[in-house]
């Protein structure tokens, strides 16, 4: 037999090798399947089109949660709590995001034997800490660390073996089934390849007579692999968990993805993904629950912490694998005809579908528009960053200009405004008018607010040195950075700079002056993003930003008379070829072609390469869309590669 039609039965979790006798909620329901011997046995009978077949109710929950990188207690409670949430709701089995155990990414920390060993560890622990619970009955899927090999950078690794990225199913006390991630992504934001050995079999948990694959996120992105041999294996669901970062619009790219994969393994698909903020990525949730045919069946919210119950009426479980080549579902519809060489691994639990008196749907979850997706975003990026990391408030300084009023709106709807600290720091050349913008902020939304004068340290500066031009300009805006450290230092506070993605694209910023910080709400959000994002905001209850701060023409307001528009094109014409270089790698016989003025083009260019440095030692900051500066785009800084030459 070829490798990709092996089965490894696996007995050690069952009573028998033979389908338990359950206790089975039915719905009685015509299917439409392909005829196929599946075995002896009153509910196992030859199938024909057309049959009317009795059919499991399995009841899954699906638990849209945020876990914490390295809080291995932390996050197993977490576990706990929901897992008692789930079984009051009479599930039968509830799914946790990828690496929930552990949070997602661990980065290095998966090269420290320390931090696998505890992950190991914690994962038996928490079996027991389920059965203890009076939790054993429900099957839990969690995602953790796991390990065959040293890690691949020792140089007593084997090839095949190493650190894995893993899932598990608890029962009982017990590790019941685990199953290895078996695609790696290796672009944008992921490096998996440098930290993880892929599985090479599918694991089969038959639970009450239903056949459930387990998989883990890309598994579900690529054809084959996977979901062909979950096809092969006759399953009636798989469950993919997943830790998928937010960016704009990628919900409307998952459910048509999840159908495909319904459509390649010919089952039900339950997707659930991790809510909340790790660092630069925000996790959005949006998990999804898809019948066979691709029927939308529940979908949950965006950036929700929540747990999404469905009821599956699924197909009964053969009696023995398929033979070679065969299977019970028809056709996919989709171009995924692409060898698996996956084995299977099958294992059979002692497990009851209880009845439930009540029938359960999960809904389907509206939608939300793409600039509450992105403040949602945004919100919960902070937030996060400035609750894992443990700070009690944050400060920045408060211009009265968009950007820092924008990035002082979302500091209050992520903390309120009890801890956050807007600073004016006027020089001799801020207009009144933004001195009074900015204390109409402070008002608007109630944050702590103190105003702080620059000028008559930039003039203790220019006693002792001759400067002039651009290094004044400078100088005004490193001696803000110097006073918002010292409050940092002083109270507490973690520094917020507001620079938006435009302005670090082309280095429209001073290095260590209005750059200073420990985080950047806006660094992937483009100058006429943030002037949409404050007119949406202000159209949400009580407006926070004052009109005037969003129809003035941008100044950083170091000179007199100053405009953005003095260095830099207008962001309308700007924004467009920062996206078409930076997001989409197009050089710049494309960006002319794409109708900019070649000298534009060649200036705007120009500005982005001679900018590497100073994005190098800028603040994290959420990422939104497909391409971020940092962990996304990595370029070297020297390089004398210029486009068109």
């Amino acid at each position: 037999m070829s490798r990709s039609s092996s089965v490894r039965s696996t007995n050690s979790c069952c009573r028998s090798t033979s389908t338990p006798v359950p206790m089975l909620t039915y719905r009685a329901e015509t299917t439409l399947t392909r005829a196929c011997d599946v075995g002896p046995g009153p509910e196992l009978k030859p199938r024909h089109w057309g049959t009317i077949r009795r059919m499991p109710t399995l009841r899954i929950a699906l638990a849209q949660v945020n876990s914490t990188v390295g809080d291995i207690p932390g996050n197993a409670a977490v576990i706990r709590r929901w897992s008692r949430a789930a079984a009051d709701s009479g599930a039968h089995l509830v799914a946790f995001p990828e690496m929930m155990l552990t949070g997602y990414p661990i980065e290095d920390l998966v090269f420290r034997n320390s931090f696998v060993d505890a992950s190991q560890r914690a994962l038996r622990a928490l079996a027991a800490d389920l059965a203890a619970d009076g939790l054993g009955e429900l099957a839990v899927v969690v995602g953790y660390v796991d390990a065959d090999g040293p890690a691949a950078i020792s140089s007593e690794a084997a090839p095949g073996n190493g650190r894995r990225d893993a899932s598990a199913l608890l029962h009982r006390g017990e590790v019941a089934a685990t199953y290895f991630k078996h695609h790696l992504p290796n672009y944008g934001v992921f490096d998996e390849d440098r930290y993880f050995e892929p599985g090479d079999s599918l694991t089969v948990v038959r639970l009450g007579g239903v056949d459930v694959a387990l998989t883990v996120c890309e598994d579900i992105w690529q054809a084959g692999g996977p979901f062909t041999a979950a096809r092969r294996a006759g399953v009636g669901l798989v469950v993919n968990i997943n830790a998928s970062p937010y960016e704009l619009n990628k919900d409307d790219v998952r459910l048509p993805l999840v159908r495909r994969r319904a459509a390649e393994a010919g089952a039900a698909v339950a997707y659930v993904n991790m809510i909340g903020g790790q660092d630069e990525l925000v996790f959005d949730g949006d998990s999804i629950i898809v019948a066979a045919d691709g029927e939308l069946l529940a979908r949950a919210g965006q950036f929700t912490e929540e747990l999404l119950v469905h009821d599956l009426d699924l197909p009964l479980a053969d009696a023995a694998p398929n033979a070679e080549l065969a299977t019970d579902a028809a056709k996919p519809q989709v171009e995924q005809e692409i060898p698996d060489d996956m084995a299977i691994d099958q294992i059979v639990l002692d497990f009851a579908l209880t009845a439930n008196e009540d029938r359960r749907e999960g809904g389907v979850t509206e939608r939300i528009a793409d600039e509450a997706e992105v403040w949602a975003a945004l919100v919960m990026g902070l937030r996060d960053y400035v609750d894992k990391n443990g700070f009690r408030s944050v400060v920045l300084g408060l211009s009265g200009g968009i950007d820092s009023a924008v990035v002082a709106a979302i500091a209050v709807d992520a903390l309120g405004p009890e801890r956050v600290t807007g600073v004016s720091l006027p020089s001799g050349y801020s207009s009144e008018h933004s001195k009074d913008d900015a204390a109409d902020m402070a008002k608007r939304t109630g944050l702590t607010y103190r105003v702080e004068p620059i000028q008559p340290m930039v003039d203790a500066f220019l006693a002792n040195m001759s400067l002039s031009g651009l290094a004044v300009e400078n100088l005004q805006a490193r001696v803000r950075g110097v006073i918002l450290m010292a409050l940092s230092n002083s109270d507490g506070h973690l520094v917020l700079t507001t620079g938006n993605k435009s302005e670090l694209a082309v280095g429209y910023s001073t290095l260590y002056g209005d750059s200073v910080g420990g985080y950047n709400p806006l660094k992937d959000v483009p100058k006429t993003m943030v002037w949409q994002l404050a007119r949406w905001r202000n159209t949400q209850g009580d407006p926070p930003i004052p009109e005037n701060s969003i129809t003035k023409p941008p100044s950083a307001e170091l000179r007199p008379d100053q405009k953005d528009s003095d260095s830099l094109p207008d962001y309308e014409v700007l924004d467009p070829i920062i996206k078409g270089y930076v997001d989409h790698d197009l050089g710049r016989a494309e960006l002319i072609a794409a109708g900019n003025d070649p000298a534009l083009v060649d200036r705007v260019l120009r500005m982005v390469d001679l900018a590497e440095y100073k994005r190098r030692q800028s603040a994290p900051g959420t990422k939104i869309s497909g391409k971020a500066f940092g962990r996304d785009r990595r370029l070297p800084i020297t390089n004398r590669f210029r486009e068109g030459n």
